[in-house]
């Protein structure tokens, strides 16, 4: 499968000057696994619930910290949490886990979008790339290859722990664009983002709406941007403020490989790229206004083409 989805990034990946391997490769720390029922990068996990099939995300230590309220127990999580799939529907589970904001899906359970159509060359002339980890990091990237120029808003407080943790994807995620670092919590800082905004044609984020809305940040106050918001289950409608990762949205959107009649997952986080590709099409080809990129939905559109 990978090799079918390889074949039909392609057209979309060469208009950019990368291929599908580049675009979907990254060094993650420690290094990754063969994708099974634990993701590569040995996060995320595939669950069987009493009716379907779950995947949970403990991607950062907080996650694992809010365990204990949600199985009853202590100690090491996965056996717990595996226990207690068993016993419930995958949709009862899903309801528990998010209400602790924990990154959990059930097996395709997003509705697709319908994919950009590739090749439109309307570039935006400047791009504001207030977003972190890969997927919105790529998005604006591809812009800046694409010719736009882009400046990266780093945050004082909330650094983006991609240099760091990952830097050959970093430099490819990063390092055609113009780097800048406000402190956002003050008002000089949001000062200097709101002037930057004011001259863009885009912004690129992977705030959910309540925190762009603390800084002063609405669609409809700024309506001569193109708002390109990258979240898990889109920022607006009913899957707003949910928490999720590449792996997890793409087990939402049915993006998996089965073996003996089980899924498992399909290359690593493949929501990310794939979501940051299909974002920078829809820049290109001249859409306007909130462009809603539910990474799970992303993911069901390709589910669906590999079918």
């Amino acid at each position: 499968m990978i090799a079918r989805l390889h074949a039909l990034l392609a057209e979309r990946t060469d208009p950019f000057g990368l291929s599908p391997m580049q675009l979907l490769d990254r060094d993650a720390p420690g290094g990754l696994d063969e994708p099974g029922r634990t993701s590569a990068n040995r996060h995320c996990r595939l669950l069987e619930a009493a009716d379907g099939w779950i995947a949970l995300n403990l991607a950062r230590e907080d996650d694992r910290a809010v365990i204990p309220a949600l199985t009853g127990t202590s100690g090491e999580p996965w056996p717990a949490l595996e226990a207690l799939a068993r016993t419930l529907p995958a949709a009862e589970f899903r309801r528990r886990a998010v209400e602790l904001q924990l990154p959990v899906a059930v097996l395709d359970e997003a509705a697709p979008l319908t994919l950009a159509a590739p090749g439109g060359r309307l570039v935006p002339r400047m791009v504001v790339d207030l977003s972190a980890l890969w997927a919105g990091p790529l998005c604006a990237g591809l812009l800046a290859r694409a010719g736009a120029e882009v400046v990266r808003v780093e945050s004082l407080r909330r650094p983006d722990p991609t240099p760091q943790s990952s830097p050959r994807l970093d430099a490819l995620l990063n390092g055609g664009k113009r780097r800048i670092v406000l402190d956002l919590a003050s008002e000089e800082g949001r000062a200097a983002l709101h002037a930057l905004l004011r001259d863009a044609d885009a912004v690129v984020t992977s705030a959910r709406a309540p925190a762009l809305a603390r800084m002063g940040l609405e669609p409809a106050r700024l309506p001569h941007l193109a708002w390109v918001t990258i979240t898990a289950h889109g920022f607006t409608g009913e899957g707003a403020g949910r928490v999720g990762f590449g792996d997890d949205c793409a087990v939402a959107g049915g993006l998996v490989r089965w073996e003996a009649g089980k899924p498992r997952f399909l290359g690593d986080a493949l929501a990310d790229p794939l979501t940051g590709l299909d974002a920078a099409t829809r820049v290109l080809a001249g859409e306007r206004g909130l462009i809603d990129m539910a990474m799970a939905r992303v993911a069901a559109a390709w589910a669906e083409r590999l079918a």
